[in-house]
């Protein structure tokens, strides 16, 4: 018997606060940028990020303006975004996060006057963040093995033209927690969860096309896991026949 009464615990569970304190490892890790400047990964006001899972498949692309580090953390620890909240992103399936900084825009932010020099400072600083997200997002899709990312909206268009920037990528589980959640029939498991939470808030409200979109995705990437593990076991030959297992 346990020493201590379970309902008296006052602390996450372990996988919880396995990934609050790799999120911050991730996030307070130095990133020297090219403009020779060195900050903290997670303090950079502007920037891009993807989510990768288990098999380094991208699921997610975002993009902020509020610092990457709050926007990050909102994603995966608070549960609050919208992606999470409607089951569009699964923070369980999160593996690895790479961010792209953009460091020349740390000081701009949001003017009260919608005139002005400072006003087109920021619209400008607006339409390269979306330039950068249409970017590292259609590189996504293309490395994707369904060519498609769990994004409910595609990225807006951009008017600027400019060439992927530097960016910090790393693994925010432990070797514990990937113990757990690498095996595939919890991936199965927590997959199929998720399809049907994010079925019963679609049969719920009305919806746009790309929640629809995303629950068809997901469909698609359980079949294919699902797929893949029945025939790692055997596929059809580890199929039992009634009555092979009858008394002659």
């Amino acid at each position: 018997m346990p020493d201590r009464d379970p309902d008296s615990i006052n602390f996450p569970p372990f996988e919880t606060e396995d990934l609050r304190t790799n999120l911050t490892r991730f996030l307070d890790t130095d990133f020297s940028d090219p403009a020779g400047g060195t900050r903290k990964i997670g303090n950079y006001k502007w920037g891009v990020y993807a989510f990768f899972d288990y098999d380094g498949e991208p699921i997610y692309v975002g993009q902020t303006n509020e610092m990457l580090r709050t926007r990050i953390r909102r994603h995966l620890t608070n549960q609050r975004t919208d992606a999470v909240a409607m089951s569009v992103l699964d923070p369980f399936e999160v593996y690895e996060i790479e961010v792209w900084p953009l460091p020349d825009l740390q000081g701009v932010s949001k003017p009260r006057e919608r005139s002005g020099d400072r006003w087109d400072a920021w619209l400008a600083a607006i339409d390269k963040l979306n330039a950068l997200e249409r970017i590292v997002y259609d590189r996504a899709i293309e490395a994707s093995e369904f060519h498609a990312v769990l994004n409910e909206k595609d990225p807006p268009r951009a008017k600027t033209s400019l060439t992927l920037p530097p960016s910090m990528r790393a693994c925010v589980v432990s070797p514990e927690v990937y113990a757990i959640r690498s095996h595939p029939d919890f991936r199965n498991a927590r997959r199929a969860l998720i399809i049907s939470r994010l079925a019963q808030v679609i049969s719920e409200r009305k919806v746009q096309g790309g929640l629809r979109r995303v629950l068809l995705t997901q469909a698609k990437r359980l079949q294919w896991l699902a797929e893949r593990r029945y025939n790692a076991l055997g596929g059809a030959a580890s199929v039992e026949r009634e009555g092979d297992d009858e008394d002659s």
